[in-house]
């Protein structure tokens, strides 16, 4: 019996549900347009709300990160190349450099569609200076994540 059949039988007995906390990772622009990626896993502010105010708080890195287009997990590091099935520690894991996949490239959207699309639970977006964080389900309030203050203070 396959790995992924047993951890799926297993799933059902216990009644566990896996589930992805889904984001956008984005910037904004002048126009207060959203250039974004979507971000499938541990989209939570403990987690790559951490990564992103501590290993990309400056636009060089915000850059790298969004060249890569979707992400299944975004890591502290942008990383090479890699197994997508066999994911390197610390690196990140993109839909098209790692999987080879196509139509995961950087989108465009309004600033306040974004943060009111339920499709994603967090939305980050870089202005430049400094991360905000949006629940979508509360899009009115931004979350203050670790070290959201303007780089340089």
């Amino acid at each position: 019996m396959s790995k992924f059949l047993c951890i799926f039988i297993l799933s059902l007995t216990l009644n566990i549900i896996f589930m992805a906390t889904r984001s956008y990772i984005g910037v904004r622009n002048t126009d207060a347009s959203v250039d974004y990626i979507y971000c499938h896993f541990d989209g939570y502010p403990d987690h790559n709300g951490k990564i992103l105010t501590e290993h990309y708080a400056d636009m060089d890195k915000v850059n790298a990160l969004m060249k890569l287009g979707d992400l299944s997990v975004l890591g502290e590091q942008i990383g090479g190349k890699h197994d997508f099935n066999k994911r390197t520690r610390g690196w990140c894991l993109a839909y098209g450099r790692d999987r080879g996949e196509s139509n995961v490239s950087v989108k465009t959207g309004d600033y306040k569609e974004l943060i009111n699309d339920q499709n994603v639970d967090y939305v980050y977006i870089f202005d430049g200076d400094y991360w905000e964080c949006f629940d979508t389900y509360d899009p009115e309030m931004v979350i203050n994540l670790y070290n959201s203050v303007p780089t340089g203070a």
